[in-house]
């Protein structure tokens, strides 16, 4: 077993993998920014150490000083997280390079995966469902309007090295073709350092589905399921929920042995997400996250699998505990990624200073969050504030007790997104569980939001967040005194 591991990332993500290396008697490292001096993370952890000033560039991107300290404190072993260098190859093969164990799937399998031309053309190989279009770099305007014309408009022009949503464009007709292949390539260039562009299919408003896998050295893969990503802005997830409306049980199996397939091919272990589109009872596979997802609480709410420790495990070099027969997932999870964003301000990003803050509790809830009350929310990284887990018996309750949630999730001094959950779990359409990935725009979601939030200032919430206080901080004192409320 790995002795001490440094967490190469902040926030959540940071103490969530801390408490899986307590239980396992792991000692741990944080590394941390001048921004996050005064964050939980560091609070948590066994030794700290500043990297650096706030702008991630200057800190959690600084790979030889991250590994600098790890050689100083003895760490035999790297988390990367999610997000920063989770997904940098470079950052694995110098962590192997001086002997610390990069916590994620080997280097070959990050390059395959890092490249959407390679991956693709190695799962058709396979026998993979991809998406129609061609495995190669395309850089010419009229092989790029001969391709489109054989695959059939509209097309998507796809940066290979792309990630988070940057680098896609939608290309209607042939006219708009010239033009949109040199910006997405220019913008690949810049983004990533690689023009490599190519084209396949578009298909319209389809449903994102991925697929948890785990695997261990030794060959062992095998999947947990899907989780449902479909509630999108910008191609940014904000809720996902498992088990899928969308799949049949034949269909639900079937996918998942196209997931374990991917992961063989590309010959992975570790934690790794499958990602797929979904469409008229067909699906395409897209691309492979290396990494452990934002999301990946409610695959752990419905399995009972512990993800992080099974990362933890297969690094030290230990067998999966798991067969996929054992994998029997129950009941039904949601997660809302809480923000610091601005309804009334197209959703900007709202950092600031944290002065008042109380979270839901009771039965079936789970919040992963780094913040507190007082705490400066930095403007240099990620908005979230917590991820807010719901597990029940099935989908009604489970949405019954988001809403619940949210109605008890008390956050001052900042705006946030709770209005936004609030909107969406009275929507018809997500109530019924027939939306896909234009939900929100098709719906005038965004607009809904505002309008909420217009009509809580008139109304003044002033009223409903007193009682809503003071009932989360009742139970709080009760639950922390180990005494009971009175009637």
């Amino acid at each position: 077993m790995l002795q001490k591991v440094l967490i190469a990332n902040r926030g959540e993500i940071a103490i969530r993998i801390m408490r899986a290396c307590k239980e396992l008697g792991i000692e741990t490292v944080a590394v941390f920014s001048d921004a996050d001096k005064k964050a939980l993370f560091v609070r948590y952890a066994d030794e700290k150490y500043n990297i650096g000033p706030g702008p991630a560039s200057m800190s959690y991107l600084q790979k030889q000083k991250i590994i600098d300290v790890a050689l100083e404190t003895g760490t035999d072993g790297i988390h990367p997280g999610y997000g920063f260098m989770a997904e940098d190859a470079t950052f694995a093969e110098l962590c192997l390079k001086n002997n610390i164990e990069f916590i994620g799937p080997p280097v070959s399998a990050m390059k395959l995966m890092g490249s959407k031309i390679d991956s693709k053309k190695s799962m058709m190989d396979a026998g993979v469902h991809v998406v129609p279009g061609v495995t190669e770099a395309i850089k010419d305007h009229e092989k790029a309007k001969d391709v489109a014309h054989e695959i059939g408009y509209p097309v998507m022009l796809k940066a290979s090295a792309g990630g988070g949503g940057i680098g896609i464009q939608k290309v209607e007709d042939e006219k708009q073709m010239e033009k949109a292949l040199d910006s997405v390539r220019q913008l690949a260039k810049n983004s990533f350092g690689n023009d490599a562009v190519f084209i396949e299919k578009f298909i319209g408003d389809p449903r994102h589905i991925e697929y948890q896998v785990i695997g261990d050295k030794n060959g062992h893969i095998i999947h947990l399921y899907e989780r449902e990503c479909s509630v999108q802005r910008r191609h940014q997830k904000l809720i996902e929920e498992t088990p899928s409306c969308a799949l049949t049980s034949e269909l639900r199996e079937e996918i998942g042995r196209q997931a374990v397939l991917a992961a063989e091919t590309a010959g992975y272990y570790n934690a790794g997400t499958c990602e797929f589109m979904f469409k008229d009872g067909k699906y395409y596979f897209l691309e492979m996250n290396a990494r452990l997802q934002v999301e990946h609480p409610i695959t752990e709410a419905t399995t009972g699998v512990d993800l992080a420790r099974e990362q933890l495990r297969v690094a030290s070099d230990l067998d999966l505990e798991y067969d996929q027969k054992d994998i029997v997932p129950r009941g039904h999870s949601i997660e809302c990624r809480i923000n610091a964003e601005d309804p009334l301000n197209n959703f900007a990003p709202a950092p600031g200073k944290i002065t008042r803050y109380a979270e839901p509790s009771g039965p079936g809830i789970r919040i992963d969050s780094g913040v507190y009350r007082g705490f400066e929310i930095p403007p240099y990284y990620d908005s979230m504030i917590a991820k807010l887990i719901i597990w029940a018996e099935d989908r009604p309750c489970a949405i019954e007790r988001v809403k619940r949630a949210l109605w008890e999730f008390q956050i001052g001094g900042v705006r946030h997104n709770i209005p936004f959950h609030s909107v969406v779990m009275n929507n018809k359409e997500w109530l019924s569980g027939t939306y896909d990935t234009s939900f929100i725009p098709r719906y005038k979601i965004l607009d809904q939001v505002i309008d909420y939030v217009k009509e809580m200032k008139t109304q003044s919430s002033a009223p409903r967040t007193a009682a809503a206080m003071a009932a989360v901080q009742a139970v709080n004192v009760a639950m922390n005194s180990g005494g009971q409320l009175k009637k």
